[in-house]
């Protein structure tokens, strides 16, 4: 079984967000149960350190409208699996992978490359490309209108992932010129045309042999019109191949007893070093140094979805009470700009307002308590990072926060964390406190709580294998 994984990021060459976790872990996993999957991304301005361990495969040309446009092609391998580069300096040599104005140009060259990449992949007999949002969506559909009847192609079948559906390379049709398709033909309702421009994403579905999403719950939400952005229709449309697939995470990457991150390794059966991680934490940031005063963590995107306006409404009560407020990461100004208010307004917050992975461990070991209050969250992977150290979650029950958080019941004393189900400050603010409860009054609770969840397999064995048997299915007919 020969998997080419299509990608715009992967952890370690280049990671924005959740994409490029799993771009790195899933592949490594179905490595680890026979499949031959191998990783195709852009090739960014990678440090010599990693350009010196690439070996140049080929030189080749594809075109963006009338333009001729050059390519090289690169290949290294990482813990077993094989990945390939998709070169072009003008493209791709910049400090972000994605935000330009040129986006739109870059992933339509980046979809034509890797299709033609792929007759230089000798020794690889691909029967699955699995191609992952907007930006190698195009990919897809592509095959069939330039490579049909072509007998590299024909038998390669297709799988397109929905990481978030929000994002859909929503661009004017004016860009059709560029993927040399003729507007009469092409922007029709059965192909890109997205009201009165067009979707990437779009096309990809309804193209695509099969089409994943990153949680059970997220692919029935994304049906419905409010959380599917357009494309609900085509999707109920699509429902006898629509499958959601729970993400993981790497246990050999988010691993408390050997992260070298943090400051104390520790283990599930022994939570006195976990604890004198929030003592160094507290330290380290100029909190007050007391393990009996709840640290609540965030590891976030400052981002609408991410659910900071809610957050917001309910800071000045959350603050007046004896905890510690950290939250971690970068986005829209406006958010940043009120955390550095409310960091100089509270004693007892700290706003580390930069992309730092180490640091982001320090945040999940050292917590006790972990905030996603998303708007909506396809999979999310930080309640299991959380729940991997140890640091019990607080979620809104959406998407994959839904299927992987079970509500703490006090009655029996089970479950993983707390949730809550509607988009308001009332019951966000009421599972926190719940949460605090039990940290403050029944700690004995609370410690089997926090070894349960180290415990629970979150990892991508499971997955790994419907992902598999999916691949499998597919390419027998």
């Amino acid at each position: 079984m020969g998997v080419l994984f299509v990608t715009a990021e992967a952890y370690p060459f280049m990671k924005v967000g959740g994409l490029g976790d799993v771009a790195y872990s899933l592949p490594k996993s179905l490595k680890q149960i026979d499949v031959d999957i191998r990783v195709i991304m852009p090739k960014y301005k990678f440090p010599k350190r990693i350009k010196r361990r690439m070996k140049k495969v080929a030189h080749y040309t594809t075109y963006i409208g009338w333009k001729t446009v050059d390519c090289n092609l690169f290949t290294l391998k990482l813990d077993g699996v094989q990945y390939y580069f998709i070169d072009n300096p003008s493209y791709f040599y910049r400090p972000e992978a994605y935000g330009y104005h040129d986006d739109h140009e870059r992933f339509i060259f980046f979809s034509k490359a890797v299709l033609e990449g792929i007759k230089y992949m000798d020794d690889f007999n691909i029967d699955i490309l699995h191609c992952n949002d907007w930006h190698s969506s195009l990919v897809i559909p592509l095959k069939e209108t330039y490579y049909r009847g072509n007998t590299i192609y024909d038998n390669i079948r297709t799988v397109f992932t929905i990481h978030n559906i929000l994002y859909q390379g929503i661009y004017g049709k004016d860009l059709l010129w560029m993927l040399g398709l003729d507007e009469k033909e092409y922007f029709t309702e059965d192909k890109l045309k997205y009201g009165e421009g067009i979707s990437f994403m779009k096309w990809a579905i309804l193209s695509a042999d099969r089409v994943t999403t990153v949680s059970k719950t997220y692919s029935e939400e994304i049906r419905q019109q409010h959380l599917g952005y357009g494309l609900h229709n085509i999707l109920e449309g699509r429902n006898h191949l629509l499958t959601g697939i729970q993400n993981g995470i790497d246990y050999d990457e988010f691993n408390p007893k050997e992260d070298k991150n943090i400051y104390f390794n520790y283990y599930s059966d022994d939570l006195n070093d976990k604890h004198r991680n929030k003592l160094k934490l507290q330290e380290e940031l100029g909190l007050a140094v007391d393990v009996n005063i709840p640290v609540i963590g965030m590891v976030t995107r400052l981002t609408d979805q991410k659910g900071i306006g809610l957050l917001e409404g309910i800071i000045n009560k959350l603050m007046s009470k004896n905890i510690q407020l950290i939250i971690t990461g970068t986005g829209e100004n406006h958010y940043e700009e009120d955390f550095r208010y409310f960091e100089n307004k509270y004693d007892n917050l700290r706003a580390v307002l930069r992309f730092d992975e180490g640091f982001s461990r320090k945040v999940y070991a050292g917590a006790d308590i972990f905030l996603m209050p998303s708007k909506f969250e396809p999979c999310g992977l930080g309640q299991l990072i959380a729940m991997r150290y140890g640091t019990a979650p607080v979620v809104r029950a959406t998407g994959g926060l839904k299927d992987t958080v079970k509500d703490y019941n006090k009655y029996t004393d089970d479950g993983d964390g707390f949730t809550f189900k509607k988009y308001d400050t009332v019951d966000f603010l009421n599972a926190i406190e719940r949460s605090l409860d039990v940290f403050n009054n029944h700690k004995d609770s609370w410690n089997k709580l926090c070894t349960r969840i180290m415990k629970k397999d979150s990892s991508w064995k499971l997955s790994a294998e419907e992902y598999k048997k999916l691949y499998m299915k597919i390419s027998e007919y």
